[in-house]
């Protein structure tokens, strides 16, 4: 078993659970859902039916708690891109949902539409630091009787990794279904291998569980496909502005989404998974790229770990409105340690302004980033052959390894030899142009959504989808004019 830096004791993070079910048991959730309501009463919580309050007994969420699996997968259109967290991370997943985009012509912001998503997938796809695509962004292109396939069919389209999404009622939850059950061939298939995994916010901080995002986590619950919910407080404004306190508010938040889950369909899996801030109430602004929330997402990780589940979020964030230097800064410091300390998903790509604007840019410099953590999880690999004794004793004092066949067996290995990141004299990045960090991930961009595209749909698949769906967008990842000029 690895070993991860810990902020807690072992005493407090027992006492930090103690505390959750003290939560849970004597002040309750307020649960706005009747289904929910329903369900909580069959399995012993109190429930009141006037105020709606719930209270749940500690010896029913210690028993559910532990029905949880301790790995959660991620299934790809093409099975060599499945995902299992723990055993594969650090699982890189894209940021999501943002409203607008930095446009790749102008260089201006503006609200997104389908067919930037087509071509962030796609992009998505050929980063190899990348290993879920959770749909970058909106689409403001939408119909509104198609409003989740207008994001996830140009998803699916153009990236066979693993496809994150969600659904905003029942009717839209249905025609996720049914396109996953198009792609794979028929429903019993996507079940089989569910490609497209679903993630909602059922709990609303402080301790309210809404009715939409509950219906829809219990719905896919009960279909047995993969789904999984994220606790978002935010201190200061919907958790208490201790660190401390926001960590046992969301801790008990998590417990009840979870016991839900268990009571809907024991042994479901899911991720311990959140987005905790810490507000700078300076302005109340929303700092999701402060260091307090990778602070609190370590502290969420030990819990997790005391639970034996995975563990993740939305952690390498950035309050950044340009790719500059507090961009890489704010998703560096965090990403790494949350890598230390445990974390197993990082929703971190991509992502500008708080989770507000997609840069390309941005996406391509965080997946370097992203290699680097994978690079840090291989660790120093220490084994008789690569402590190297033998090579150290052939070449002896004051020599040089440049020619041994050691070095190069193991060049392409033990470095990671970066694309972004210049490793020039200034005399030769002068020469090359001088592009700089933001300059190069812009280019890299351009190149790899220039070439042929793998991992589009096959024409009978299209037919079938486009029958089905009348009006849907064309989710074709084209390059913008001028993009290439």
């Amino acid at each position: 078993m690895p070993t991860f830096a810990e902020f807690l004791t072992i005493e407090q993070v027992e006492r930090t659970h103690q505390a959750s079910l003290e939560i849970l048991q004597n002040i309750g959730l307020l649960v706005h859902n009747s289904k929910a309501r329903e369900i909580f009463s069959s399995n012993g919580c109190l429930v009141n039916s006037s105020s709606n309050l719930v209270k749940f007994p500690t010896e029913k969420i210690e028993e559910l708690i532990k029905l949880v699996p301790p790995k959660f997968t991620f299934y790809g259109r093409d099975p060599k891109f499945d995902r299992t967290i723990p055993d594969d991370r650090p699982i890189i997943v894209t940021g999501s949902s943002a409203p607008n985009i930095i446009d790749p012509v102008s260089g201006k912001e503006r609200r997104s539409r389908s067919d930037d998503i087509a071509r962030i997938a796609y992009l998505v796809n050929e980063l190899s630091g990348y290993d879920v695509f959770s749909i970058s962004t909106l689409a403001e292109d939408a119909p509104s009787d198609l409003f989740t396939l207008t994001r996830l069919y140009p998803s699916v389209k153009n990236c066979s990794k693993p496809i994150r999404s969600n659904a905003p009622n029942m009717h839209d939850a249905e025609q996720l279904i049914r396109l996953g059950s198009l792609v794979a061939g028929s429903e019993e298939n996507f079940l089989r291998r569910p490609f497209i995994t679903t993630h909602f916010c059922p709990v609303v901080s402080p301790l309210t569980m809404d009715v939409d995002s509950t219906e829809l986590l219990i719905f896919f619950t009960e279909k047995g496909l993969p789904v999984y919910p994220s606790i978002v407080p935010n201190g200061g404004l919907t958790s208490p502005m201790s660190m401390a306190g926001t960590l046992v508010q969301g801790n008990a938040e998590f417990l009840a989404a979870a016991a839900l889950m268990q009571m809907v369909r024991a042994g479901t899996p899911l991720i311990y998974s959140t987005l905790p801030t810490i507000a700078d109430m300076r302005t109340g602004a929303y700092a999701s790229g402060g260091v307090e929330c990778g602070m609190l997402h370590m502290g969420f990780a030990q819990m997790a770990r005391y639970y034996n589940l995975p563990c993740g979020g939305y952690i390498g964030l950035t309050n950044s409105k340009v790719n500059d230097a507090q961009s890489g800064y704010e998703t560096g410091i965090s990403t790494a340690g949350g890598l230390l300390s445990g974390v197993d998903m990082f929703n971190m790509a991509g992502l500008l302004d708080a989770l507000k604007a997609f840069d390309y840019a941005k996406a391509v410099i965080d997946d370097e980033i992203a290699l680097m953590l994978k690079r840090i999880e291989r660790g120093l690999e220490i084994s008789e052959e690569n402590l190297a004794l033998e090579v150290i004793s052939k070449v002896g004092p004051g020599g040089n390894f440049m020619m041994e066949s050691s070095t190069m067996k193991w060049m392409k290995s033990t470095g990671l030899l970066t694309k972004i990141s210049d490793r020039d004299t200034r005399e030769v990045w002068l020469q090359r142009s001088a592009l700089d960090s933001h300059a190069k991930g812009w280019q890299r961009a351009r190149q790899i959504l220039s070439r042929p595209n793998p991992s589009v749909l096959s024409p009978e698949v299209e037919a079938l989808i486009r029958t089905e769906f009348s009006g849907l967008v064309s989710g074709e990842a084209t390059i913008p004019e001028n993009w290439l000029n």
